[in-house]
């Protein structure tokens, strides 16, 4: 990495030049740098609203960048040590969309684990290639679904040596992490392209004695949040490629979903972030290491919690562990990890990331501080001694093998009718079900409903998670195959 190149921001440096000009604004957006909407100048700034232009000459396209922005992406590559990097304004959902998309076609096989984020089933749908899983491993105790296991994805190839390419999350949302390294040599072996959901992993690429990033195990796509732990904008990301992927095929992919109007307050937020990463990354992870290590030690001082990190390692389906996860086990204080996160935001004014039906996320980065760790530490600590109860009847986070019947294509869009969702069990689903955060569905179209995922979505509503996918809001009705 080009340590002088990084300290510029070309596009930040673009819109700095753009602003000192006097230009008459006869386009859009309407707002006209906030004269026509005082109301939103004073929400957020005249500053914000004055850089929120429209795609011109001096500022590029991100559609077909060739100047500014086209900078910018190179320097992102080199930062991520990818040979390229897009910038992307629709969220790591787009980034992986446009990354699946890139990868299939209709009716050819990926290989990926079922504890997907719901951007890689809608990819799916959109272009019609059937999902191959590797149902992961779950941890006996704490129910998390585990990285994947190298043994299983071998067995898999041998039953499926046609499939196009395998997709992995890593980091998932818990830390875990698998061996990227051996999944790509198996993967290039098999001449199977490797597609990395590296949502949670941003600070692989900058952090040290932390896990090995996508692009440093020879993935050759990977989708990074820089918005998640690399202090960009919400909904600012990247879509990473190596040497084996057609960098332009991947531009016409990307540009068939994302806006033609980006957004130049993300896209100078992604600009400005890289820059302070690639600066000052390796410094401003190491103190979150070390602030999630303390919150690790407070925390499984207190008794009844766990907080759980490296220890977890076996070699294989938990090869390595993201230490900057807080990721905390709350079943033993007989409390449903949704039950905590409900009572840390309503009676302790803390907003932590996800609760399942047993953990909480407290997501740590570099914005985060001692005192505020420690204010969490405090509350979990009352919460054990007025809430906790017996853990008798609670259900086990645990994951659920699909029953896979047609694809999530043919699906989403077959007739289909409603039915009340206690009375669905047999039938094929047509839509989605899931808990969100962390958006990895119960349910995806394709699959037969059982009558076990019925029970858990029903404890997952009385526990109080947020269900979302269906087309009926209250989740009380369900789209399934008309058979």
């Amino acid at each position: 990495m080009d340590l002088k190149a990084q300290e510029r921001a070309p596009i930040y440096e673009a819109l700095d030049k753009f602003g000192k000009m006097r230009v008459v604004p006869f386009d859009v957006p309407g707002h006209k740098r906030g004269r026509g909407n005082p109301e939103l100048v004073k929400l957020l700034g005249e500053k914000c609203v004055s850089m929120d232009v429209n795609s011109m000459k001096p500022l590029d396209n991100l559609c077909h960048p060739v100047s500014v922005i086209r900078d910018a992406e190179k320097l992102a590559a080199d930062a991520f040590g990818a040979d390229h990097a897009f910038l992307m304004v629709g969220g790591t959902t787009s980034a992986v969309q446009s990354m699946v998309m890139s990868a299939v076609q209709a009716g050819q096989k990926i290989i990926l684990p079922r504890n997907v984020h719901r951007s890689v089933m809608g990819a799916l749908v959109l272009c019609g290639a059937v999902p191959v899983y590797v149902n992961p491993e779950c941890d006996a105790k704490l129910g998390i679904p585990l990285g994947m296991s190298l043994s299983q994805l071998k067995r898999t190839i041998e039953c499926t040596p046609d499939a196009k390419a395998i997709l992995v999350n890593n980091p998932t949302y818990y830390g875990i992490c698998s061996d990227l390294r051996s999944i790509v040599k198996l993967a290039h072996e098999h001449n199977m392209l490797v597609l990395v959901d590296e949502a949670h992993g941003t600070h692989l690429y900058f952090g040290e004695d932390l896990p090995v990033s996508a692009m440093a195990a020879g993935a050759d796509m990977a989708a990074v949040s820089m918005h998640k732990s690399g202090g960009s904008l919400t909904q600012s990301s990247l879509l990473l490629t190596g040497p084996r992927v057609n960098a332009d095929h991947v531009r016409q992919i990307i540009n068939l979903t994302q806006t033609t109007s980006a957004s130049y307050l993300l896209l100078s937020s992604l600009d400005i972030s890289r820059r302070n990463l690639a600066l000052r990354g390796k410094e401003s992870f190491a103190a979150v290491c070390e602030l999630a290590d303390y919150a690790r030690g407070e925390i499984n001082d207190l008794g009844g919690w766990y907080a759980y990190s490296k220890e977890l390692i076996n070699g294989d389906s938990i090869f390595d562990f993201d230490r900057t996860k807080l990721s905390v086990y709350t079943l033993d204080m007989g409390l449903a990890g949704i039950e905590v996160y409900d009572l840390l935001r309503d009676e302790y004014d803390i907003q932590i990331e996800f609760g399942d039906l047993g953990n909480i996320l407290a997501y740590l980065s570099i914005g985060d501080r001692k005192r505020d760790v420690e204010r969490l530490v405090s509350s979990l600590s009352e919460i054990g001694r007025l809430y906790a109860k017996d853990r008798t009847g609670m259900m086990e986070n645990e994951y659920i093998p699909p029953v896979v019947a047609v694809t999530p294509q043919y699906a989403f869009y077959a007739p289909k009718r409603s039915l009340p969702i206690a009375e669905t069990a047999g039938y094929v689903c047509s839509e989605f079900v899931m808990c969100y955060p962390p958006g990895i569905p119960i349910l995806a179209p394709g699959e037969r409903v059982t009558t076990k995922i019925l029970e858990y979505i029903a404890y997952a509503k009385e526990k109080g998670c947020q269900l979302t996918g269906p087309e009926d809001a209250a989740i009380e009705r369900l789209n399934v195959l008309v058979e």
